[in-house]
């Protein structure tokens, strides 16, 4: 059996991470490559372009110096960035003692009500997103991966360096505890 495309590309890209591990200068193509989205989900996280620069260059910073250390795991090589992005950006907000941003347009809280499946949950919308507002970061980063950025389980589970099963778990759970909240308070 011929392995599928997304296999190849894998196994290229892993390829391409030997390299730079043996020499950094071959870590180019990979950066030039990611840069893009991991800012783009650090900005997601902090909707400040200035600071989402700064904790980008963190990321693949560190990534750089970690390198010798990362291991094909059967795993996109973005998943491992993504992971660092997401612990820098929540070690920033606990540092500087701030409340991280969520950003998420108006439909997307309508896609979490509709996964909720329920009809009372139209009208409570506004209570919806307070209750978000106190949910525990790492809770708050799945809903905010599975609805705001449409993610598939898959990919949030290797970002969170989890299963597939347990991130599906863990982010019914949390439409589970948000609901009784929400009725508890209306």
């Amino acid at each position: 059996m011929r392995p599928s495309s997304s296999e190849e590309d894998m196994q290229q890209e892993w390829l391409e991470i030997q390299a730079a591990q043996k020499d950094r200068a071959l870590f180019r193509p990979l950066y030039e490559r990611y840069y893009e989205p991991v800012f783009r989900f650090i900005y997601k996280r902090t909707a400040d372009q200035s600071l989402s620069g700064d904790i980008c260059s963190v990321v693949f910073l560190k990534a750089m110096e970690r390198l010798d250390r990362y291991t094909f795991q059967g795993v996109p090589f973005s998943a491992w960035l993504f992971r660092i992005a997401s612990n820098e950006v929540a070690q920033h907000f606990r540092k500087n003692q701030r409340n991280r941003v969520v950003s998420a347009e108006e439909y997307h809280f309508k896609d979490l009500v509709e996964e909720m499946d329920e009809d009372w949950a139209q009208d409570l919308l506004p209570n919806l997103i307070s209750h978000l507002d106190q949910l525990k970061e790492k809770d708050l980063v799945l809903i905010e991966m599975r609805f705001f950025e449409k993610r598939p389980f898959k990919e949030i589970a290797d970002i969170l360096g989890i299963t597939e099963s347990n991130a599906k778990v863990r982010t019914y759970r949390i439409l589970d505890r948000l609901k009784k909240k929400i009725l508890e308070n209306s």
